[in-house]
């Protein structure tokens, strides 16, 4: 799973990530019961194990070193929670412009994602490309238009003609920065020593009833996440998201990864789900599709022309 949406509508943004956690930021479910009295009263079947051996079980988990460093590219598609179907409506109508019925509305929404009913969360389709070193573009159907996003490395641009916005915005500041931080193909946790991050053991925790390592991960340039790792599947199964600045304050946000795969020697979640601290409503990635080293031309990462 941080670019195109905000929890209750396509307004605010999702962030790409390709190949786990890194790139496609949403919104996703079940938050972690654990509190720090309970911890020590608590018996945990995880092997004991040290940082280090956690995470060279996990990158066999996901695949293998190997495997990993030979991805030069990835490419996935699949649908994405947009909100209710409700807050949708008013999204299209706006994106239609002055004049549009709520006819109209319901027509574009059904025809693109599911019916349009209060409280029902409607999925618009997207594709994501990523390409080493740090390229990426996130294309979203929404309201008969296609929002596009995408950074060559060096600069982010991005359209979002559902915003009534039809010209090319460079990323703000803020974006560039969290882009350029986001060096990762598969996941932080592989070949980060080469990558100059660190990781910790912070203890075990249970994750949606079953044991998980807690691991803290500060990057080459002090960024800190912490990445929950199952204790039987060594699989990444919540990571710490990028904050999220809504309603004047800030919010820590969690991405629950599940339905891993093996695709072409690798193991990719195919299901995401976030959840926002201090909001109920959780969104999810469904990724239908995989594709490891598709074949994308330069104008894939280019400047999107409006």
């Amino acid at each position: 799973m941080s670019k195109f949406f905000s929890p209750g509508g396509p307004t605010g943004t999702v962030r790409a990530a390709a190949g786990g956690s890194a790139r496609l930021f949403l919104v996703v479910s079940c938050v972690s019961l654990w509190h720090p009295a309970l911890a020590a009263e608590r018996k945990t079947t995880a092997p004991h194990l040290n940082a280090a051996e956690v995470v060279k079980t996990h990158v066999s988990a996901r695949g293998g070193l190997k495997a990993w460093r030979a991805v030069e590219a990835l490419s996935m598609s699949g649908k994405m929670d947009a909100g209710t179907g409700d807050s949708v409506a008013r999204s299209v109508r706006a994106a239609r412009g002055p004049g549009a019925t709520s006819s109209e509305a319901r027509r574009e929404i059904a025809a693109g994602a599911q019916k349009d009913e209060a409280g029902k969360q409607v999925q618009l389709p997207f594709t994501l490309a990523t390409q080493r070193p740090n390229k990426s573009r996130l294309e979203i159907e929404f309201a008969g238009k296609t929002a596009v996003q995408v950074y060559d490395g060096t600069n982010g641009w991005k359209l979002r003609p559902y915003l009534n916005r039809n010209d090319v915005q460079p990323f703000t500041p803020e974006e560039a920065k969290i882009e350029a931080e986001n060096t990762d193909m598969g996941d932080p946790l592989i070949d980060y020593k080469a990558k100059g991050s660190k990781v910790e053991l912070e203890g075990v925790e249970p994750i949606q009833g079953r044991d998980a390592y807690k691991l803290k991960l500060t990057t080459k340039k002090g960024t800190v996440r912490h990445i929950w790792i199952d204790a039987h599947s060594f699989l990444d199964v919540k990571v710490e998201g990028v904050p999220r600045r809504m309603d004047g304050k800030t919010h820590t946000v969690w991405v629950y990864q599940r339905d891993f795969r093996a695709v072409q020697g690798v193991t990719i979640p195919f299901v995401l789900e976030t959840v926002v601290d201090g909001y109920p409503q959780t969104h999810k990635i469904v990724v239908e599709k995989v594709v490891v080293n598709p074949r994308l031309g330069a104008s894939t990462f280019a400047k999107p022309t409006a």
